[in-house]
């Protein structure tokens, strides 16, 4: 993803254009499920395009661009919820959130794949989608990052300031939050007894959320299937329901007028901005 053509130091006016065309359509992706409507997505997309062009002096080049527009971008989310006294969502514990304990299981995620009804299987993944904006702050963006725009652990950690262990922690706990929310709006299904002894099923989980963390689902699990109980498979399947949710979230587009706004804004800031101000932001100051 990283760009040979932008560099520490490129002219602003030049390089701003060239990331609004890249990222902008994911980043407006990333603004609608942060902020839950389009109009403060809007707002938050064009205040992040125009710090991002305000502060290219600050940019090092030890980050891809758009790592460095997402940092820029969950900061912006951050203020916003501090100025708006946000509600302070919950989440239970993770251990409240294991399947454990539970009797029954999706109606779909107990069916093979090619015998899922289509009709429940979407509405599984709208409940997903919807669900995603009530998540309280620190747990919805890194879920966004991760599985609706797939970036890897470390830029998502990069981006957010975190160490990878913490993004993970709190990404698996995301993913277990919204898949309980979403099977208990499903038709169930008994779920089938485990074969195995709690602590297998725990390994096995957290090989499965491993596989999710790379980045894939099934196909990226390396247990053979034949290895899973019924009741585990089920489980997994609900979870690639989930990610599949949050993959669909990450196709975004930017509209002309989005578009056209932001160029406005840009260009005007650029003449606004006096002489010794665009200096700095066409060289990269000396480390220190």
């Amino acid at each position: 993803m990283h760009s040979t053509a932008i560099k520490p130091g490129s002219d602003p006016a030049r390089v701003i254009p060239v990331l609004l065309e890249k990222h902008g359509p994911r980043l407006r992706a990333l603004a609608l499920r942060l902020c839950g409507n389009a109009a403060d997505a809007d707002d938050m997309v064009q205040s992040v395009f125009l710090q991002a062009f305000r502060k290219w002096y600050l940019f090092r080049g030890d980050a891809d661009p758009g790592t460095w527009l997402y940092a820029i971008a969950a900061r912006s989310c951050r203020d916003r919820a501090r100025r708006k006294g946000g509600v302070n969502r919950s989440v239970p514990a993770i251990s409240q959130l294991m399947p454990w304990s539970e009797t029954t299981v999706m109606e779909i995620a107990a069916t093979p794949d090619d015998q899922q009804n289509l009709a429940e299987r979407n509405e599984a993944i709208a409940s997903v989608q919807r669900a995603i904006v009530r998540l309280p702050e620190h747990l919805r963006l890194p879920l966004v990052l991760k599985d609706v725009l797939e970036m890897s652990i470390d830029d998502v950690a990069e981006a957010l300031g975190l160490v990878g262990n913490t993004v993970k922690t709190r990404l698996h706990r995301a993913r277990l939050a919204l898949r309980k929310i979403m099977t208990s709006k499903a038709a169930h299904v008994p779920a089938a007894l485990p074969i195995y002894e709690k602590q297998v099923c725990f390994d096995l989980l957290k090989a499965k959320m491993e596989a999710m963390d790379r980045g894939g689902s099934a196909a990226g699990f390396r247990v053979p299937q034949a290895e899973f109980c019924a009741r585990c498979r089920a489980v997994f399947r609900e979870l690639d329901v989930v990610q599949d949710a949050c993959s669909e979230l990450g196709k975004g587009e930017l509209p002309e007028s989005l578009r056209a706004a932001i160029r406005r804004a840009i260009e005007a800031d650029s003449i606004g901005t006096p002489p010794a101000r665009r200096a700095a932001t066409r060289r990269p100051r000396a480390r220190r």
